[in-house]
């Protein structure tokens, strides 16, 4: 099989301080991840560009380029003619010099800086009717719109409650807090280290199942091969083993030991079929152009809420020596419904973009 050559991009530049919000680099950088992607894809018949001629699986950089404007230049000169932003992108990123020449895959640059911020795009879903898990936020001070550590004692506050960053990744830094006392303690030391900027968030915990949802672009094709006009989303994973109520970070614990997609007999019924409808109206309202992955869980009545959506889902898997048990949530979904790993990347490849 023949296609466009592709070099994957991974996290070089670190992310720039937004409103006085920060998302912690990754260490790494993601290019773990982008090495998988690349060797699945190559070893899938599509033509990769690396960095080096002979790559070696076991190296990760070996197979990714920085998201740098050298980077971005390299991977060019080398004959790419489409870039796969596995990385954080933002307004003023250097791939926003090249849109329009190149197909790229991954979101534009100002749809991830906006929707990346957790409280503003659950706000916007919100008022577009979808069912979303209720926050506030907070800093060290109240400012408008913000509530301030002093405030805490007075309002009736529903406990356990979820404090985590505004502009996170994963679940680095989200703690469940069983009163007020302890809410304090975990916001202050948030806000002290300042990883993540001077304001968090304070969501209400949904204490049924968790379950995360991949919404696949416009031009992706389904597993029948099939191409619609909507996006459409991947069967729901659901989620166990939660350590006081948070699941693990997948660098500690591989997403296979605590995740598994749901059976088909599941999906008739109804708070999944209503869950996935609202994730995929999610994707629509914040004009996903590359596969994202929505975090939801059930409130007492067994419904589910979105409380996560992430435009830069993460997208390891096996191939690699050592990587036999990296699928990412995504990737488990797609094995149920009948493709592989690199049948997923294949398709988000394929629903590449120019403009």
């Amino acid at each position: 099989m023949t296609s466009t050559p592709v070099a994957i991009l991974y996290q070089a530049l670190p992310p720039p301080i937004i409103d006085g919000l920060r998302k912690d680099a990754k260490p790494g950088g993601y290019s773990d991840g982008g090495a998988d992607i690349a060797v699945a894809l190559r070893d899938a018949g599509r033509a990769v560009v690396t960095p080096v001629a002979n790559p070696d699986p076991a190296r990760a950089l070996d197979w990714v380029f920085p998201d740098t404007g050298a980077g971005i230049a390299a991977a060019l000169a080398a004959g790419a003619g489409m870039l796969w932003a596995n990385t954080v992108l933002f307004e003023g990123h250097p791939l926003e010099d090249v849109i329009g020449r190149v197909g790229i895959v991954g979101q534009t640059p100002a749809a991830m800086q906006r929707f990346d911020d957790k409280f503003d795009t659950n706000r916007a879903l919100t008022a577009a009717g979808l069912p979303v898990a209720a926050s506030f936020l907070l800093s060290a001070t109240a400012r408008d719109g913000v509530r301030g550590l002093d405030d805490l004692p007075g309002m009736a506050l529903s406990f356990p409650v979820i404090v985590k960053p505004v502009r996170g990744r994963g679940s680095q830094g989200v703690t469940l807090v069983d009163d007020l006392l302890a809410l304090r303690t975990a916001a202050a030391r948030l806000l002290d280290e300042a990883t993540f900027g001077d304001m968090l968030m304070v969501e209400e915990y949904l204490a049924g199942e968790e379950t995360t949802v991949t919404v696949m672009p416009l031009r992706s094709p389904l597993p029948s091969g099939e191409r619609g006009d909507a996006h459409w989303a991947l069967r729901p994973v659901r989620r166990f083993d939660q350590r006081n109520g948070v699941a693990p970070y997948n660098g500690d614990v591989p997403v296979t030991r605590n995740s598994a997609a749901i059976g088909t007999e599941r999906l008739a019924e109804e708070p999944v079929r209503a869950v996935i409808a609202a994730c995929v109206r999610a994707a629509a309202l914040v004009e996903a152009r590359a596969a994202i992955r929505i975090d939801c869980r059930a409130g007492g009545d067994g419904r589910f809420r979105l409380f996560d959506l992430n435009m830069k889902p993460n997208m390891t898997g096996p191939g690699r020596p050592g990587r036999d048990d990296q699928d990412c949530l995504s990737a488990i979904a797609a094995r149920a419904d009948g493709w592989s790993y690199a049948d997923l990347l294949c398709a988000m490849l394929d629903a590449g973009w120019t403009d």
